[in-house]
């Protein structure tokens, strides 16, 4: 079956079985940021931006993406947001091991975007359900938080 989606910024028909799960699709499309960990959504390793909120592709099936925008990491990672993140993760001493990356770079990013101003509280809630393997949770939230001040300090916030 066939399915119009914007993929990482292009409108593109994607062939695949209406409950293949986004992650798999993407993952035959070459788009390797997408990762298959735990297949439950809990690790992060396989987060997308769908509609501009992150989520994990492995519960998504390709059906519900019809003429919905996603975006991955390799799309994201030449935005501008994306190297506030970088900033601040390296100034919290967070190294990226590979596997999990787009959780949390997603989840800081998603934090970005907000208007009102993020607390370590909300940041937590916000990454309660990631298990992240090379960071532990509060150097985490240390990086979100530094992202989001070079973030605001980038846009004159």
């Amino acid at each position: 079956m066939n399915f119009t989606v914007t993929l990482n910024g292009k409108k593109q028909i994607i062939q695949a079985s209406p409950s293949d799960s986004l992650m798999v699709v993407l993952r035959r499309y070459n788009l390797l940021s997408v990762k298959l960990g735990c297949g439950k959504g809990n690790c992060g390793a396989c987060t997308v931006l769908f509609n501009g909120k992150p989520v994990p592709s492995c519960k998504i099936p390709i059906a519900i993406t019809m003429n919905q925008e996603i975006e991955t990491l390799e799309h994201f990672s030449a935005t501008e947001a994306y190297q506030d993140i970088m900033k601040g993760f390296s100034k919290a001493g967070i190294k990226l091991c590979g596997y999990c990356n787009a959780g949390k770079i997603f989840a800081a990013a998603s934090v970005l975007t907000e208007k009102t101003k993020p607390t370590r509280t909300s940041i937590r809630e916000r990454i309660s359900h990631l298990s992240p393997c090379c960071t532990d949770i509060d150097t985490l939230i240390n990086g979100i938080l530094y992202a989001v001040e070079t973030y605001n300090k980038r846009i004159g916030m």
